[in-house]
């Protein structure tokens, strides 16, 4: 059986995806098309209603991984037009280790897993009945606040651009698209700054210089043409409170300030 074969769609300087240049990427032989509905890493969301529909006139199914999105936004698989999509359960205050696949009816899918016909022939194994309930409920409280919570957020990621922006003037640069990504979600990358040491430097604080299931630089930052040596990656959750974000922005800001060594121009 031949290999398949890989083809990286194109990302502009904001990290979205094109639909004109995924229209230019399919070859004759493309069965499927794979795009995150959100990055990981700067929060930018893509337009998957329009790449999907793109995909489509190819002849390729579409699947989505809504990890980042599913309980953060409104995510309805129908006005996306996708054929599968995943769920991640802890991304959404579930517990590790669950998460669900949304098969469009009709789409045919061969079991990686043999053995029990009891999940309809797709894998085998007995379910998590426990973690399947998690799920639900997880799902349902986030749909209750859906979007109040994602204007919280919101308010609270811009409050701490604000916060960073005012003692760092001129150094902060936003990385990811300003308009379309994700509430809870900011990358920024601070002018002559290690990010790895800084982070190092404030054990109080939470952060990352990019996605935790990627070690090295970021492929993401990479593709927008951008340097991941001076980014750092802030998200946010229900319980964050405004005192919490000024004492974040307070943290980095201050030993950014308090190292001279970090301000290699």
């Amino acid at each position: 059986m031949p290999r398949p074969r890989h083809h990286p769609a194109a990302l502009d300087q904001l990290g979205r995806v094109d639909p004109a240049d995924l229209d230019a990427t399919p070859t004759g032989r493309t069965t499927l098309v794979l795009i995150a509905h959100a990055n990981s890493e700067t929060g930018t969301i893509q337009p998957i209603t329009e790449l999907a529909a793109t995909a489509h006139r190819h002849g390729a199914l579409f699947y989505t991984d809504a990890a980042q999105t599913v309980g953060k936004i409104p995510v309805d698989v129908q006005d996306l037009g996708v054929d599968l999509l995943t769920v991640v359960g802890h991304k959404m205050y579930a517990p590790k280790g669950i998460g669900a696949l949304y098969i469009r009816t009709g789409i045919p899918l061969r079991p990686v897993i043999f053995g029990g016909g009891q999940e309809r022939g797709l894998r085998s194994g007995t379910e998590n009945v426990a973690f399947i309930v998690a799920l639900g409920a997880a799902a349902q409280l986030a749909q209750e606040d859906l979007v109040a919570t994602a204007v919280r957020l919101a308010h609270l990621r811009d409050l701490l651009h604000h916060e960073l922006d005012a003692a760092l003037p001129g150094r902060v640069h936003l990385n990811g698209d300003p308009d379309h990504r994700l509430p809870g979600t900011l990358n920024v990358s601070i002018s002559s700054v290690d990010s790895r040491a800084l982070l190092a430097a404030i054990p109080d604080l939470a952060a990352s210089t990019g996605s935790a299931c990627h070690d090295g630089p970021s492929p993401v930052l990479a593709a927008m043409g951008l340097s991941a040596r001076s980014a750092v990656r802030l998200s946010l959750g229900r319980s964050t409170s405004e005192e919490e974000v000024k004492q974040a922005a307070r943290l980095l800001a201050d030993q950014v300030l308090a190292t001279p060594s970090m301000c290699k121009e």
